[in-house]
């Protein structure tokens, strides 16, 4: 549920605009949200009229109408993210959450921002891709100054353009970044546009990463590359909602990307067309139909279906180490490798000793391994036929006759019609003909000679001339 509480305090500095000590008293309730549940979408109560998207595992900023402005009220602070069930992580956020909660506006809006500082050093916020006054844009020092801890400063301009953007900071931006700091803006169409179609169900999501020790709960801030859990809008799976459509419904998803590498993301059972970027809704003449678009790092790409065909479709990264919770990178390859007598011996020593990896990492889906306090497992989730075995980036279209409009509730497991799922074959099995098919080449043997070369080197000395042998 939804949280409300004033913040008071002295009047802050002028930032892109100024925050008077009588003003102080106006300033929008701000709105806390401290489950990690998609909430539903939340209808514009004033203002035009748009169709609101659903967050997946987050919700909509709701704001005020103050003399045909829109006042929002954004609060930086340390937040506690549940990233899966009964995994909980230290971040700094938005409003109770990281990522913040989603803004919508309309095309046209006159929008006014209080941003309030409860972080412990300086921040600003940066309106990514949108089209603004230059001292709005929010790059410390170079566009304003940072917003010092305990100050609320003031955004405001006109929403130029329809789109999907994100907001960030620009200070200290690897840190707060690293520590979960972004979040989503839509910008609807004012009217009817030709290249931003109707849909039936509008679902958005940030790419983000974090490194996190197993039983810890705080991000190490200067990871690079070798980040161990990948996330969703700050969830792992299973920890991230199914996206839930009706039959026959058009989809819209936008997916935004704050990691520090791309992310190739793959849809099953469908195909999708990329109806836009950061840069705006594309042309038609540059779409094309396909399962898997890279979305570049911070980029945002969109993509809309036709959701016809019924089942649990799953929807993921196709980085296959990005569908992995709290894993290693330096576990060494024991595929193939015999424990046979070694296994008893160690646990001789060690009781609890358990032998993993000779036939591949599946095996640990089933274990009820022991695992450090607050923390994940590395491949997760149970599906209606077992574990599903992954993490990550990972979840579940799930596609529904009679999923009512608007109706987001998981609807459970996919019942397939009866012949319709994979089966154990259980007849005598063939001798295999490959080796009696193959061709001889198209290359002839090369002779061998007679008799073996053997090759020597023999260093050569100072301007002796000699050479290699």
């Amino acid at each position: 549920m939804f949280h409300r509480r004033f913040f008071l305090g002295a009047a802050s500095a002028v930032g892109a605009a100024a925050v008077s000590r009588p003003a102080l008293a106006g300033l929008p309730e701000p709105v806390l949200q401290s489950r990690p549940d998609t909430m539903p979408p939340l209808e514009p109560p004033n203002g035009r009229p748009y169709r609101p998207v659903l967050t997946l595992n987050g919700w909509t900023l709701p704001w005020r109408m103050n003399q045909g402005v829109k006042e929002f009220h954004l609060v930086a602070e340390p937040v506690v993210r549940e990233m899966a069930p009964g995994f909980k992580a230290h971040l700094w956020g938005y409003n109770g959450q990281s990522p913040g909660p989603t803004i919508e506006v309309v095309e046209g809006d006159r929008v006014r921002i209080f941003f309030t500082n409860k972080l412990g050093e300086v921040t600003s916020i940066h309106w990514h891709g949108q089209r603004l006054p230059n001292g709005m844009d929010g790059v410390t020092g170079l566009n304003q100054p940072g917003i010092p801890p305990g100050k609320t400063y003031v955004y405001e301009f006109v929403a130029r353009r329809p789109g999907t953007f994100m907001y960030h900071p620009h200070a200290d931006e690897m840190v707060q970044m690293a520590m979960g700091m972004m979040g989503f803006w839509v910008t609807h169409p004012k009217g009817r546009h030709h290249l931003i179609h109707y849909v039936d169900r509008d679902i958005c999501f940030l790419l983000n990463a974090y490194d996190i020790d197993p039983g810890s709960a705080t991000p190490k801030i200067m990871t690079m590359l070798d980040f161990n859990l990948w996330s969703w809008n700050s969830r792992i799976f299973p920890g991230i909602d199914p996206l839930v459509v009706g039959f026959k419904d058009k989809v819209r998803i936008r997916i935004g990307n704050l990691t520090m590498t791309n992310h190739p993301i793959h849809l099953h059972g469908h195909e999708f067309q990329v109806t836009g970027t950061d840069g705006g809704p594309t042309p038609k003449s540059t779409r094309r139909f396909d399962i898997t678009e890279d979305v570049p790092v911070g980029a945002m790409r969109q993509i809309e279906f036709l959701a016809d065909e019924e089942g649990d479709w799953a929807f993921h990264c196709h980085k296959a180490h990005h569908t992995m919770n709290a894993m290693g990178h330096s576990v060494p390859t024991l595929i193939g490798v015999d424990h046979t007598g070694v296994a008893g011996k160690i646990r001789q020593l060690i009781p609890d000793y358990m032998v993993m990896g000779e036939r591949g990492m599946k095996d640990m889906t089933e274990m009820e391994m022991p695992l450090p306090a607050n923390t994940a497992p590395m491949m997760a989730g149970q599906g209606p036929f077992g574990a599903v075995g992954m993490g990550g980036m990972f979840s579940v279209v799930k596609v529904r006759k009679g999923q009512k409009r608007g109706d987001h509730t998981d609807p459970g497991w996919y019942r397939h019609p009866p012949g319709t799922v994979a089966y154990e074959y259980q007849g005598p099995l063939p001798q295999p003909a490959r080796f009696q098919a193959e061709s001889p080449g198209l290359m002839p043997r090369v002779q061998r000679p007679s008799a073996d070369v053997e090759v020597t080197i023999r260093k050569p000395g100072a301007h002796s001339g000699g050479g290699h042998h």
